[in-house]
């Protein structure tokens, strides 16, 4: 009576573990299959176009949507301008070492972007049109949670202050909600204090649970960095947030 007790115990456990790993699966592949839909758009700015342009505060832009793999020269040069101007102070003596990282980074097919310029409607088509400012971001897993990790948001000093991060930003989040992404996640500078400010104190992000500091706080000390995240369901509340 003992052993077929058992017996029945082990294949009940058995049957659990096999549905558990099912359900894993199927998770995974439904994520996987968000990910995929969200990166195959080709403009993210379709689906908002009270978001193509920005006028307030003396400044009249147009966005424009492109992609990793699609760049072209005029606009690489113009993205590593405005990344040595604005991280290079943060970063000190690493940027070298990073610099060459965001110039990978920057050109991969999976990148997405929303550029800034300004809106002249009197420019000539083949006019050189300064690049104002950028949104890099990616589809992609954290922690199996599909999410919109926004590698950068750049602005040229002329635009800053008038209200065009907190603009870049609400559109960044309402792309990830759109595509049913769990959270937005970015990384900072330790030393960007005023981007700190910015993220935490003006648009409410959070401290994230898997970044260094919160992973570990000895390790978290050495790191010169903090992962931060805005979440958008009770699932990735619980993993990025809470844990």
């Amino acid at each position: 009576m003992l052993n077929r007790q058992s017996v029945m115990e082990s294949s009940r456990a058995s049957e659990k573990k096999k549905l558990k790993r099912k359900e894993i699966l199927e998770k995974k592949k439904a994520a996987d299959q968000l990910l995929k839909v969200a990166s195959a758009q080709i403009d993210h700015l379709t689906s908002f176009p009270s978001f193509c342009y920005f006028n307030k505060n003396g400044l009249c832009l147009r966005l424009e949507s492109g992609r990793g793999d699609k760049l072209s020269n005029c606009t690489k040069q113009q993205i590593q301008k405005l990344l040595k101007a604005n991280m290079m102070g943060p970063y000190g003596s690493e940027w070298a070492v990073e610099e060459k990282v965001k110039r990978r980074e920057m050109v991969a097919p999976e990148a997405r972007y929303i550029f800034v310029y300004w809106n002249a409607n009197e420019m000539m088509d083949n006019a050189f049109t300064p690049l104002l400012g950028f949104l890099h971001f990616r589809f992609t897993l954290e922690e199996e949670i599909p999410v919109l990790y926004l590698y950068e948001l750049q602005l040229d000093s002329s635009v800053q202050g008038k209200g065009l991060g907190k603009f870049l930003m609400q559109l960044v989040e309402l792309i990830a909600q759109e595509n049913r992404m769990g959270a937005v996640v970015l990384t900072v500078q330790k030393s960007n204090s005023l981007a700190m400010k910015f993220y935490i104190s003006k648009l409410r992000y959070v401290v994230s649970s898997i970044s260094p500091s919160r992973v570990d706080p000895l390790v978290g000390v050495e790191k010169n960095y903090e992962i931060l995240c805005k979440t958008f369901d009770h699932e990735a509340k619980a993993i990025l947030e809470d844990c």
